[in-house]
């Protein structure tokens, strides 16, 4: 292994690690806009997302030079795999976090509606994943990565008591339709934030172990 090597792996750590807490804190600003309807605030986070989506591009592309110019081996492969898929998942992560954003921005406007209990425990549950996700990616730790996993099924309930409130309220209440239809959306886009939250869990096992988890928490 050459120091040449050792410095681009080492370039590429501090960029996936500057990344996550990227994407990270786009998500925590759009759980905080939706929780105090902060217009500004949400708006902060769209315009966030190109910056994501350019990290993203360029990330792969150093990933992909490594790949062909010192064709590594063993751990240093499945780390650069292990990479290309957090970084996908990352650029992922950041556009749900923009959709919710931009919801909470229409929701800002709204004067008289209050955002029920289950989707603000869902937010916060969803962002503690990531958080844990990122963590177990920052210290390679795979109790912190199967515990995200298994975190996973809360968020899932969680999502399902939305769908039936707002089904409900949308029978009871059907020219509020689109106010209900919206929550349903932004549930929507948190389980999928949480899915790509294990995503990277997953990926840190097989980073430190070589291990492939897909499946085992379904």
């Amino acid at each position: 292994m050459t120091i040449h090597f050792v410095k681009e792996i080492e370039r590429l750590k501090t960029r996936i690690l500057s990344l996550s807490a990227y994407v990270e804190e786009s998500v925590i600003m759009a759980v905080k806009a939706l929780n105090n309807r902060d217009g500004d605030l949400a708006r902060e986070v769209l315009q966030r997302d190109r910056k994501v989506d350019q990290a993203e591009v360029d990330l792969e592309e150093e990933c992909l030079k490594i790949l062909a110019l010192h064709q590594p081996v063993a751990q240093d492969l499945r780390f650069i795999i292990a990479v290309l898929k957090i970084n996908n998942d990352l650029e992922r992560i950041g556009d749900l976090a923009a959709n919710i954003a931009f919801r909470a921005e229409k929701f800002a406007q709204r004067q008289r509606f209050d955002i029920p209990a289950d989707l603000l425990e869902m937010a916060e549950r969803t962002k503690s994943m990531l958080t844990n996700g990122l963590d177990a990616l920052v210290n390679l730790d795979v109790a912190v990565a199967e515990q995200v996993c298994r975190d996973d099924d809360i968020v899932d309930e969680l999502q399902q008591k939305i769908y039936d409130y707002a089904k409900g309220e949308i029978q009871s209440n059907p020219e509020k339709f689109g106010t209900y239809f919206k929550l349903t959306e932004i549930s929507h886009q948190l389980e999928r934030i949480a899915d790509l939250a294990t995503n990277i869990a997953e990926d840190v096992v097989y980073m430190v172990e070589g291990r492939i988890m897909r499946h085992q928490y379904q």
